[in-house]
């Protein structure tokens, strides 16, 4: 599994809140992101990746939310063996950032 960096929610939320313009992909499915999603995020799930990445910018973060974590996870691994720059997961997913 190749390495990729990893963001807390709050560290996110902190970034957001300063006005940062952070690109997010939300990878859940269609019935989750039915259910709110982080303001600004585009939403590509998981299994459409592959087909989909020119929509990712290769020497950019880019930071993956899913619900907990595993799945943003997994497509942080694919791209970062592919030699995306910067995927960066959202630990905990959308369960810690509705925590905050």
């Amino acid at each position: 599994m190749s390495e990729y960096a990893t963001i807390t929610a709050e560290q996110l939320k902190a970034r957001l809140d300063a006005g940062e313009k952070l690109r997010l992909i939300d990878v859940r499915e269609d019935e989750e992101v039915a259910q709110g999603m982080i303001p600004g995020a585009i939403h590509i799930p998981l299994g459409q990746v592959p087909q989909r990445l020119d929509e990712i910018p290769r020497d950019e973060e880019v930071i993956f939310v899913c619900r907990s974590g595993y799945r943003s996870g997994q497509a942080c691994g694919y791209l970062a063996s592919l030699g995306f720059k910067q995927p960066v997961n959202l630990e905990g997913g959308m369960l810690a950032w509705q925590q905050l």
